[in-house]
């Protein structure tokens, strides 16, 4: 089997893995902070032409249009797409909507001032290739901006806690949360992109009152933990997958038993390319 056929299977699982569950449902519960704080952070104005990458529902592009940009809302997953698109009407905000691999992106050269990703590209299995991707479609002198979990944060620990129960990686995937790695973006990115700006943040997360809540809503919600889950019951343990959950939340969790309140780390890094 050739390996564009392997990577276009790989490809449709991802997808086929994040339509599933509801990941609009978790953006709307405690993630819409993000995409405004990229756009903020990105410098982003009227007439830049802006890709984000790995968009989803938009979290970040739809802010990058109510700032006036020209705005391309680009993710492998169509059903995310499809979302976002209806919350952009409803404001009557006009993007373009592209069904797109972020290690493969169907733009030109130099085309985009900002090329942006907010929770998206890092999940790209082949980090290089997307990175390189970043820096291909972006202008010279023109903005990346990035923002993603870290490994020493909680959605780090999360996919940690995820891993030996998951279906084994795709041959040189890397970890997700590798991007909110000071030293795995200049791995990545090299001399290529100045970066003017590259802090740690915290995303404070109040919606659920018990922590278990917050494993359960990923259950049922989230892609990644869906598939876990799918094949730690497949090979009988999805009991011991349940209880290694609510220990991460038990983990995890800074507020009460009353009132659960969690802090998801994230490396907000925006530069320049050379």
């Amino acid at each position: 089997m050739s390996s564009t056929v392997n990577d276009q299977e790989l490809k449709s699982r991802l997808r086929a893995m994040w339509a599933s569950g509801d990941y609009p449902q978790m953006v709307g519960t405690f993630l819409l902070p993000l995409g405004p704080r990229l756009v903020e952070v990105c410098g982003i104005q009227a007439g830049d032409r802006v890709l984000d990458v790995g968009s989803g529902t938009g979290n970040a592009a739809i802010p990058a249009a109510r700032a006036g940009a020209d705005v391309t809302a680009s993710d492998l997953t169509p059903e995310l797409l499809d979302v976002g698109r209806t919350v952009a009407g409803a404001e009557g905000l006009e993007l373009t909507w592209v069904p797109a691999d972020a290690e493969h992106l169907p733009f030109a050269d130099d085309e985009f001032d900002v090329v942006m990703s907010s929770i998206g590209v890092m999940f790209a299995p082949h980090h290089q290739a997307a990175a390189d991707e970043l820096v291909r479609v972006c202008k010279p002198g023109g903005t990346i901006g990035l923002l993603s979990w870290t490994p020493e944060g909680m959605i780090g620990d999360l996919f940690a806690t995820m891993k030996p129960f998951a279906p084994p990686p795709p041959p040189g995937a890397s970890s997700p949360p590798l991007w909110g790695s000071e030293a795995h973006l200049d791995e990545l990115l090299g001399d290529r992109v100045t970066f003017a700006r590259r802090e740690r943040a915290m995303l404070e997360i109040t919606a659920f009152t018990r922590a278990h809540d917050y494993g359960e809503h990923f259950k049922a919600f989230y892609g990644p933990t869906i598939a876990a889950r799918a094949n730690a019951e497949k090979n009988d343990l999805a009991e011991k997958f349940d209880v290694a959950l609510e220990a991460f939340c038990d983990r995890w969790n800074r507020g009460t038993d009353e009132q659960a309140r969690f802090e998801a780390e994230y490396l907000l890094a925006v530069g320049t390319k050379g």
